[in-house]
């Protein structure tokens, strides 16, 4: 189980590495002159592929966590609240996709300012998962 929990650490960092960047990249995109088309189409790839790649990490993180839930047979309301709030990130997970779709379609109405406070999101939620798993308040 140990495998497991080292495998599944590491997932859970891998994925938030892009869940921390990707808005970061569209905090660029939203600032890019409508007349610099080459770094709007680097921007994007830049994104496309980091989605790419977090994605399945993303899966994989979920899954190794189920694994070990009902592997060691955890329970209590902490998590509970991991689960939802783990459900919440996948939800981020994929309105960013839906957000890239936006950019490469030119649809983005959303300012860089906007996409500041929404790359915030994620640290929060993983400071209070955090919590509850070291602490596992209730």
């Amino acid at each position: 189980m140990l495998v497991l929990k080292t495998l599944h650490i590491w997932m859970v960092i891998s994925w938030f590495a892009g869940l921390f960047y990707l808005p970061r990249i569209y905090v660029n995109l939203a600032m890019v002159p409508a007349d610099s088309a080459a770094e709007r189409e680097r921007l994007l790839l830049m994104a496309g592929k980091l989605y790419k790649f977090m994605t399945p990490l993303g899966i994989l993180a979920v899954i190794t966590g189920l694994w070990l839930w009902f592997g060691y047979g955890f329970h209590g309301g902490w998590l509970h609240a991991k689960t939802t709030l783990v459900a919440g990130l996948a939800a981020y997970h994929w309105h960013c996709g839906r957000l890239l779709g936006e950019f490469r379609s030119g649809r983005n109405r959303r300012s860089h300012v906007w996409f500041r406070f929404y790359n915030e999101l994620p640290v929060v939620v993983l400071l209070i998962v955090l919590f509850l798993v070291v602490l596992k308040p209730f």
